[in-house]
């Protein structure tokens, strides 16, 4: 056998092999961190369900983060807390992605909504309080670097946007150094090495786990919830198809790409 052949098989079974992803919940003493992680295991379960994922809590549990040599991805998840605090578990999650950069430069890194944000926050980009937060299913159009992503094998992209479920206040203002993005208003970024993959929108939310945070609407846009209509509005928002599982589908694939 040559080296070659021994090459392509070596190759052939690091891509059949199980990927292992940590994934960080760095919601703070949140009554649904159960549901968040259910809607990870039931969405990367959806596209492929071999994958082995650890879950990890350093808003909660201090020092409780992944070792990077155990895993293929590690996503940096959401968070019901400003990134921009000083609390110290934030500042441990900071160190940490700070130190994978530095130490596993090809390590996989996703960060999603909060992770999106605190990536962009560390790497030089800027955090701004929004007018209208987004709750619910919303578009996002995919730039030219975006369908060079997101389109794989030359195939068709639709109409160009992807629809994510959306829980934010807070945005992203000013792109980080080093990334490019990939959906209009700073909604997605990949780094420029292909390691760091970031979006705001929440591709393991499903309807059933967006539904939790409905009172969320009082608060940030004064909803009577005594208003069925109101309410059946927002909750219809949450219910719109999405394409929260050809997002996992694609991160999958670009976990295991050079």
């Amino acid at each position: 056998m040559t080296a070659t052949v021994e090459q392509q098989c070596e190759q052939q079974c690091e891509q059949e092999r199980p990927l292992n992803i940590a994934i960080l919940l760095n919601s703070f003493r949140s009554p649904f961190i159960a549901e968040i992680r259910e809607s990870y295991v039931r969405s990367i379960g959806a596209v492929a369900p071999e994958c082995r994922l650890s879950f990890f809590y350093p808003a909660d549990c201090p020092g409780d983060f992944p070792d990077p040599d155990a895993f293929d991805l590690i996503v940096v998840g959401g968070s019901n807390t400003d990134p921009r605090q000083q609390h110290a578990w934030i500042q441990r999650v900071h160190h940490f992605i700070v130190s994978i950069v530095a130490d596993y430069p090809s390590k996989k890194l996703c960060g999603i909504c909060w992770g999106h944000q605190t990536i962009s926050l560390v790497f030089g980009g800027q955090i701004v309080d929004m007018e209208t937060p987004e709750l619910g299913v919303t578009e996002s159009k995919m730039t030219p670097a975006g369908r060079r992503f997101f389109v794989r094998g030359g195939g068709q992209d639709g109409d160009g946007v992807v629809r994510l479920q959306q829980h934010h206040r807070r945005a992203v203002g000013a792109r980080p150094e080093g990334f490019h993005e990939l959906l209009a208003g700073h909604q997605a970024f990949l780094s420029y090495n292909n390691a760091i993959l970031t979006f705001q929108g929440h591709p393991e939310k499903d309807a059933e786990t967006a539904k939790l945070r409905v009172k969320d609407a009082v608060r940030w846009f004064g909803t009577d919830l005594a208003d069925k209509q109101a309410v059946e509005d927002l909750v219809w928002r949450m219910e719109l198809q999405h394409d929260g599982l050809e997002i996992w589908e694609r991160v999958l694939q670009w976990t295991r790409e050079p």
